[in-house]
């Protein structure tokens, strides 16, 4: 038989399978239609697992594999149109339409912004491409900046959450999972990190430098160059780390900082665009204590924790697919004192005033094991 026969003989396979799936999802509707009535929750896991265990007795062992994967994902399927066609209503939807509602049009110019470090970090640098007249306070760890929005110390607050080069910060991540916050911005900056020293002070006389972990990671090829006798030092703050040499009344003491520290903290630059790639860019997320949701908002982040079982990621991960919604960011963490079980983070690219948005919050708020909305916002590039 030629490939063109071979061809056409499956696109009329295809025709029957398109219309036993069109019968099939029709009876999926009358299925949540009779739950609704019925109070029934859509996900019946028992019926799953039976259905599943009947395909691959039906599929025979050379096509097992593969039926298991298409009526996974038929299932999914089903259990979304079926949440379709139902209310849709959740009080976390509903805290979402309130805060359309009741959020500015626009963004404030003026705040007070929670930063960690000192003056010249670049998190203030974040802070203030965000407000036009930042009022920021400085908090020496990331832990301190999330307790001053928690306490309303602070009303927003400016924290890095991941490098184009050196990646996620995990310790963000990792802070994350047991914090309070909404997400109602992010910003990205470039970053271009200089090698500061006192006045006078020549490359060949420094014997140590200072600077953040991210910030030596991302200079390390520089940093290499230096040789094996100078000594690197990791501190809280890239701002931080020019203070330092400002105040150590050291020759030999240099600092990976901002262009903004050498005149800040009275500092010469050594070399400046130190870093590996030119392409430095990082992420930092502009965070609250309440929802707030501003005009244009097309991001939307998440939390989840599923069971540790085979599949249960991909289950998570087939509802974005089925809502045509496209994942920007996918993140795991281990959770602290669970054994293996993991929290995911995802940044999703979906509108807020639109109906998929609606559906997934409503999805995932009744069927993951624990769930958390982060927000739904812009970002300032």
């Amino acid at each position: 038989m030629e490939l063109k026969e071979l061809r056409e003989e499956i696109d009329g396979i295809d025709r029957q399978l398109v219309e036993l799936f069109k019968k099939r999802m029709n009876v999926s509707a009358a299925v949540a239609e009779y739950k609704r009535q019925n109070g029934m929750a859509v996900l019946d896991a028992s019926r799953e697992r039976a259905l599943l265990s009947k395909i691959s007795e039906l599929s025979g062992e050379e096509f097992e594999e593969y039926s298991r994967i298409l009526y996974s994902t038929i299932l999914d399927v089903s259990r979304s149109y079926q949440h379709s066609k139902l209310d849709v209503g959740s009080p976390l939807y509903k805290e979402v339409t309130d805060a359309l509602e009741n959020t500015s049009k626009l963004f404030p110019a003026r705040a007070v912004v929670a930063c960690q470090g000192v003056e010249g970090a670049y998190s203030q640098i974040a802070a203030e491409k965000l407000f036009s007249a930042p009022d920021i306070m400085f908090f020496s760890t990331w832990d301190k900046v999330f307790s001053a929005i928690e306490a309303g110390m602070c009303r927003y607050g400016v924290i890095p959450i991941e490098n184009s080069t050196a990646g996620s910060v995990k310790q963000v991540y990792d802070l994350m999972i047991s914090r309070k916050f909404k997400i109602v911005r992010t910003v990205r900056i470039k970053i271009d990190h200089n090698l500061l020293a006192p006045h006078g002070v020549e490359l060949k006389d420094i014997k140590e430098v200072v600077s953040h972990e991210q910030a030596i990671s991302q200079c390390s090829s520089f940093l290499a160059a230096l040789g094996s006798d100078v000594k690197i030092t990791r501190v809280e703050n890239t701002a931080k780390a020019a203070e330092m040499v400002a105040k150590s009344g050291r020759r030999d003491l240099a600092s990976i900082s901002s262009r903004s520290c050498a005149s800040q903290y009275g500092l010469a630059t050594l070399r400046s665009s130190i870093q590996d790639n030119g392409n430095n860019h990082t992420r930092f997320i502009c965070i609250t204590n309440k929802t707030e949701i501003y005009p244009g908002a097309d991001r939307t982040s998440l939390m989840v924790v599923t069971p540790h079982k085979p599949g249960a990621l991909y289950r998570m991960l087939s509802k974005f697919n089925a809502l045509g919604i496209n994942l920007l960011k996918l993140e795991s963490r281990p959770i602290p004192d669970r054994d293996f079980e993991f929290m995911f983070y995802f940044d999703l690219e979906v509108s807020v005033y639109s109906p998929k948005f609606a559906q997934l919050l409503s999805e995932l708020e009744r069927e993951c094991e624990e769930f958390s909305y982060l927000g739904t916002y812009s970002e300032v590039i």
